[in-house]
């Protein structure tokens, strides 16, 4: 599910604050300087269950000669163009100005749902001046203040009600893999190699192509659509942001697929980028396979792939249990074993374990290293299941589940992965009150 809402408005008004309370952690950088979030955030939110996409873009200020600012209207525009839910933020302590007048001229011409949020309403006297909002012509309105979190609950309550679950068509059941990876590390050769066929352009220019395409793979038995976060469509001038975009489209990618194929430079090694494509991922509980591409131009000597592995895992820790495989799209090295070990990883991720058997080697598990005592209680895991969801996770009922701390927690998802095969699989584990 593919749900992304992007918070729009002119600088200074308390877009991030919001966004990081949305998230519940600091991740935009907040300060009182116009114009601090000139990167675009990203992240996942997760409202009662519901989760979905946020993206803080930058502050909007229209007909400006400031490169950053330039850059900053861009970002709103494709955010409008991309977003499923627009939340236009003003500020109550300024009143409406020029800047949210011309911001709502743009955002008129949308047919999506876009909500006023008049951020910093914190106080009795503060609601009644908010009022003045209401001649921006907007039917969705609320009222809140990012700081304290007053009125943030029914926005969301408004947002998630627009999100629908949505049946899947059969070809739809096919594994789906997405091709995923900083721009210019080779996503497009690697689609044209497996496929055989020129879909996509390929350039040294990072960020030729834009689009996710979709294709039907079906050769020697096997069976998969392809989701390449590049694509064919090159606008003759391209003056839209460039990067912000293919996040936008790496973002709804990785939400479509079923095991994300992370494609990194042999040469350039990993990048804070992948990391975070990487933990957007694991935090969806997409399978994931790491290739490392252009392994044809690497100096070789008669352990350079065991160390890059090594060192690659490092950076990846804790989630460590990943398949690696060198290739080379450009001579098409090993580029059908990773479609195998793909496909491995995606019936990992689909098994569905017995719950004795399960019970059989875990309980035995817990024989051997117990809990530790935690404020004199002793915790006893008796019984152990796995949930009917999609990315496997496992209950493990106890008498005191709240006193089961984050290394124990690693020891069992440890123990799972040696007893069952879930290499390249997120695994999920909560404990329950028996």
């Amino acid at each position: 599910m593919s749900f992304t809402v992007a918070i729009v408005g002119r600088p200074n008004v308390g877009k991030s604050t919001f966004f990081n309370r949305m998230l519940e952690q600091r991740k935009a950088i907040v300060d009182d300087i116009s114009g601090v979030t000139r990167d675009r955030q990203y992240g996942i939110a997760d409202w009662n269950g519901k989760l979905f996409n946020v993206i803080d873009t930058g502050g909007f200020v229209p007909k400006t000669q400031d490169i950053f600012e330039k850059e900053i209207r861009k970002q709103v525009l494709i955010a409008i163009e991309e977003a499923d839910v627009i939340l236009f933020m003003v500020d109550v302590t300024t009143g409406v100005t020029d800047l949210d007048e011309s911001m709502t001229q743009m955002l008129r011409k949308t047919t999506k749902p876009v909500f006023l949020v008049v951020n910093k309403v914190d106080n009795h006297d503060r609601l009644l001046e908010a009022s003045e909002f209401y001649s921006l012509g907007f039917d969705r309105i609320h009222f809140l203040s990012s700081i304290s979190g007053t009125g943030t609950g029914d926005l969301l309550d408004e947002i998630t009600a627009l999100i629908i679950e949505e049946s899947v068509p059969e070809e739809e059941n096919l594994p789906k893999f997405a091709i995923i990876g900083q721009p210019n590390v080779g996503k497009s050769s690697l689609l044209n190699a497996l496929t055989g066929q020129e879909r996509t352009i390929v350039s040294d220019i990072a960020g030729t192509t834009r689009d996710t395409i979709h294709t039907h793979y079906n050769l020697f038995n096997k069976e998969f659509i392809l989701i390449d976060t590049a694509g064919i469509r090159r606008k003759a001038k391209v003056n839209e942001d460039l990067e912000f975009y293919s996040v936008i489209r790496a973002i709804k990618a990785v939400d479509e697929a079923d095991v994300c194929l992370l494609l990194l430079d042999a040469e350039k090694g990993i990048a804070a980028q992948d990391l975070s494509i990487f933990a957007m991922a694991v935090k969806k509980g997409k399978g994931i396979v790491v290739l490392v591409n252009k392994w044809d131009v690497m100096p070789k000597e008669t352990n350079t792939a065991r160390d890059y592995e090594i060192e690659l895992k490092k950076r990846f820790a804790p989630f460590s249990d990943l398949p690696i495989i060198f290739i080379s799209a450009l001579e098409k090295t090993r580029i059908f074993k990773a479609m195998e070990v793909a496909l491995e990883v995606y019936d990992s991720r689909k098994q569905k374990i017995a719950t004795s058997k399960l019970n059989d080697k875990m309980l035995k598990a817990v024989e051997a290293y117990h809990p530790p005592v935690v404020r004199g209680n002793q915790v006893k895991i008796k019984y152990v299941t796995q949930l009917p969801v999609v990315v496997p996770s496992f209950a493990f009922f106890c008498n005191y589940p709240e006193d089961v701390k984050t290394p124990y927690k690693n020891y069992l998802e440890n123990q799972l992965r040696l007893n069952f095969k879930f290499t390249g699989v997120p695994v999920r584990i909560f404990f329950r009150k028996k």
